[in-house]
């Protein structure tokens, strides 16, 4: 065996590497982040208001999630707004977004409409 065997090797199996992470992010036609951790997550870009008492003020809907949180779907929002006193109604418009590409969401009288 010559020593340029083994760098010969090395850098084929360093390029092999190289190739199989670049395709596990790209993307596939109608999906977006193909890697694995993403795909059964759900994140969720919505603009929410509330009504209170004929009022009606913007909602900051990650004020009542820990720091740092940022993945929430369908189930998790509709559990904030259902336990969320603050307001008699919230309604807001946004889309959701996971591995099968994005979709609409809505938010009518407190509840999530997909």
């Amino acid at each position: 065996m010559s020593a340029s065997v083994l760098p010969a090797a090395q850098l084929l199996f360093t390029a092999a590497l190289v190739a199989w992470m670049f395709t596990g992010f790209t993307r596939l036609p109608g999906r977006w982040l193909r890697w694995k951790m993403f795909c059964r997550a759900n994140f969720t870009i919505i603009t929410l208001t509330g009504t209170k008492d004929g009022r009606t003020e913007p909602v900051n809907i990650y004020e009542y999630l820990s720091p740092g949180s940022f993945i929430l779907g369908p189930p998790q929002l509709q559990a904030i707004l259902t336990h969320s006193g603050r307001y008699d109604r919230i309604d807001g418009h946004g889309r959701l977004l996971n591995a099968d590409g994005e979709q609409p969401i809505e938010v009518r009288d407190s509840r999530v409409v997909l």
